[in-house]
């Protein structure tokens, strides 16, 4: 059957770069969602343990009793 080219993503070189283009934007992605998660992990273990204590009492999980312990044990270290 000559002359036949079938109905895929597009005959000869637009085909090419219709995939070089897809996959490319697929690798892109990935890349950006691990870069996105390393970022989002590496910054929730930067604050120090004062930092973290200080959100605790704000966010209102610990009282101003235990805030003072342990500040006070922190104070020590």
């Amino acid at each position: 059957m000559m002359g036949y080219y079938g109905f895929g993503y597009g005959i000869g070189l637009f085909g090419w770069i219709l995939r070089i283009l897809f996959w490319g934007a697929v690798i892109w992605l990935i890349v950006f969602l691990v870069h996105k998660h390393r970022q989002t992990v590496n910054n929730a273990s930067d604050k120090t343990p004062m930092e973290i204590l200080k959100a605790r009492y704000a966010k209102g999980e610990i009282s101003k009793k235990e805030y003072f312990e342990m500040k006070s044990e922190l104070s020590k270290k």
